[in-house]
């Protein structure tokens, strides 16, 4: 078994779409980032990459390369997918935390799950998201940008 932690945050702007978890949310701005900015999908990607010791989504998906520019960020999760099961893991379970203070996420928890456990191929129940607020402490409190963390087991394929 092999464990992986994952982090990322980014900006709110305006004139953006919002999207967590693959899941398009209405909100009055989106996150800002080279692809479509999604930090829960992010932080996911980032913990099964550091779990196989094979760096980050920087390493992988560099925002020097205009082929990542605006894309969805559930491709690159299936890439990252395709590279753990090539180096013989599978997922364990997933266990993920937004911090936003708007909007709400607790209507859209579940596609979330369901979006992300299809994509890594594993049942709903090996994934959990949580959204929670900073009680309107530091930048998200503030709403100027989202974070989300991630920890994951990987188990080895049999």
């Amino acid at each position: 078994m092999r464990i992986g932690y994952g982090y990322d945050v980014h900006q709110l702007v305006e004139n953006r779409r919002l999207i967590l978890g693959g899941v398009d949310i209405q909100h009055k701005t989106g996150l800002l980032g080279h692809s479509d900015a999604d930090v829960l999908v992010h932080a996911i990607m980032d913990s099964i990459l550091g779990a196989l010791a094979l760096g980050d989504i920087g390493k992988h998906f560099p925002d020097t390369d205009m082929k990542y520019k605006d894309i969805d960020s559930m491709i690159l999760l299936q890439a990252v997918y395709n590279i753990m099961l090539e180096n013989g893991y599978e997922v364990g379970n997933i266990d993920a935390t937004v911090a936003a203070q708007n909007p709400k996420l607790a209507p859209y928890i579940n596609e979330m799950r369901k979006n992300i456990s299809d994509t890594l191929s594993t049942t709903i129940d090996n994934i959990s998201v949580k959204a929670t607020t900073t009680e309107k402490l530091g930048f998200e409190g503030r709403e100027e940008g989202i974070s989300a963390t991630c920890v994951c087991l990987l188990k080895k394929i049999d």
